[in-house]
């Protein structure tokens, strides 16, 4: 029986252009999707660009551009990602969509009909960057950590709140139950600590009157929808809900993925609300480290980004997808420089799978037209393919991208030894089944890289078929 699985990855903001750190949570994403439809799940691969909120609108109103044309014109550039990063997404919400809109503003209306919403006074210092509130204890030299050297807005208004304390109990009840509900393990035990030290309420809305950039709030023409509250609906109203409960009920629950600064939203803040509207609560949540840039997190605002685009333009968007794969840690910080990029590149990939490709090939094409290719896997092939699962499973895709290149080198190394190119001079039989081996060999790796590396998985699967040694995979730089 089929398996569906849905999975997404967080909506970036539409302040900045996109960067290597969106890439990374993208094609992290993708891999997963891919892999799990070639083992024969339904997927659902969403994602899209999260279009409120304050420093959305400050943006616009920097470029005195009306928000929404301005969003439009973001949303587009976000889009060309899909084409730049070959990713094989289903949907792309805008959280500027109408159905979005009306979802988030059923969504209130069910968390207010349980008691859930209330209004109060309240005074709270602001981070722009991360929209969220940071109490006394988070600062650093009176800054928000995330974004140190930033000045904190103070906001000093009448909001609505969400009843974020109520569930604490019920929050440390879904940690207990579901032990791989977050990954990292340790990214786990961060948000169990955060709701053991007990919860506050937070705040949900706006006033219109300061910041108009969002989605009204049902019955109350003063407020609009705090950004979080907004987009974290999105992860259902992707799936239809709630006027399409049939398709919703299809692909729910998810699998998210996040960065580790959106931890508490995720697997806190989230799985309240949906407690709050008496929805099953997300299947896994998976979060990644930072690029970082000379040990910074790489980030719009600070401004130290890499531009994916212009290392797909100069190396392929396969180079990209395998750095992202192999050489960014799944869950831990890691520092990015183009030098690296370049050395990984030519090593791995022009030395490595591009090399080897091509002398097998070439000597597979020098016996003639013939086919060299047997489908079935052996026992020690399908071993190899459950260690790669089982590294996919848990998401450790660097580990997955390891253990291919481990059998790209040990398939040099036979060449090295057993010297198909001059046994084949001598004994032609014997030749002729060595050569034969390393083609099959090839093929496997082919179709083991096709979630991380599909065109060149295309590639060489090609040339398998046709038995030709096809043009240089990856050209040295």
């Amino acid at each position: 029986m089929d398996k569906n699985f849905y999975l997404t990855t967080t909506l970036p903001y539409v302040n900045a252009d996109p960067h290597l750190g969106t890439a990374f949570e993208f094609v992290t994403a993708d891999i997963i999707a891919r892999y799990r439809r070639l083992i024969g799940d339904n997927v659902f691969f969403n994602t899209g660009v999260d279009e409120h909120g304050q420093k959305v609108y400050t943006k616009a109103l920097e470029r005195a551009q009306d928000p929404q044309e301005y969003v439009d014109e973001y949303a587009e550039r976000f889009k060309t990602l899909k084409d730049t990063l070959n990713l094989s997404y289903d949907n792309f919400i805008r959280t500027t969509d109408e159905h979005h809109k009306k979802a988030a503003q059923e969504f209130w209306k069910q968390s207010l009909a349980k008691g859930d919403i209330y209004k109060k006074q309240y005074k709270t210092k602001y981070c722009v960057s991360c929209e969220l509130e940071r109490t006394d204890s988070e600062l650093v030299d009176g800054c928000c950590p995330e974004h140190l050297g930033k000045e904190l807005e103070t906001i000093e208004e009448e909001n609505y709140f969400f009843k974020f304390s109520k569930y604490q109990n019920q929050l440390l009840e879904l940690y207990k139950n579901n032990p791989d509900l977050v990954v990292p393990s340790f990214r786990f035990n961060e948000i169990i600590k955060f709701v053991e030290r007990g919860l506050e309420d937070f705040s949900i809305s706006r006033l219109k009157s300061k910041m108009p950039w969002g989605v009204p709030v049902p019955d109350d023409d003063e407020h609009v929808m705090y950004v979080w509250f907004d987009a974290l609906v999105n992860y259902i109203s992707a799936i239809g809900w709630p006027t399409d409960l049939e398709k919703f009920n299809k692909w729910w629950p998810v699998t998210q993925f996040a960065g580790k600064d959106q931890v508490r939203q995720q697997a806190a803040m989230w799985q309240a609300m949906l407690m709050s509207v008496e929805l099953p609560s997300s299947k896994q949540i998976v979060i990644h480290g930072f690029i970082t840039i000379d040990g910074a997190k790489m980030s719009k605002s600070i401004g130290n980004v890499v531009d994916p685009t212009e290392l797909v333009q100069e190396y392929g968007v396969d180079a990209l997808r395998y750095y992202l794969a192999r050489h960014i840690n799944p869950f831990e910080d890691s520092d990015f420089t183009k030098e690296k990029f370049r050395e990984a590149y030519n090593a791995n990939l022009a030395n490595g799978i591009g090399n080897l490709t091509a002398r097998i090939m070439k000597m597979a094409e020098n016996l003639g037209e013939r086919s060299f290719l047997e489908e079935e896997r052996n026992e020690v092939e399908q071993r190899e393919r459950k260690d790669l699962e089982e590294r996919f499973e848990s998401f450790e895709i660097s580990k997955v991208a390891d253990l291919i290149w481990e059998r790209i080198g040990e398939l040099d190394k036979y060449i090295q030894e057993e010297k198909p190119f001059s046994v084949v001079k001598e004994d032609k039989e014997k030749g002729i089944e060595l050569i034969k081996t390393l083609v099959n060999k090839l093929y496997r790796i082919a179709k083991d890289l096709e979630p991380i590396l599909p065109e060149t998985s295309e590639k060489i699967k090609t040339a398998v078929r046709e038995n030709k040694m096809p043009e240089a995979l990856f050209v040295r730089k």
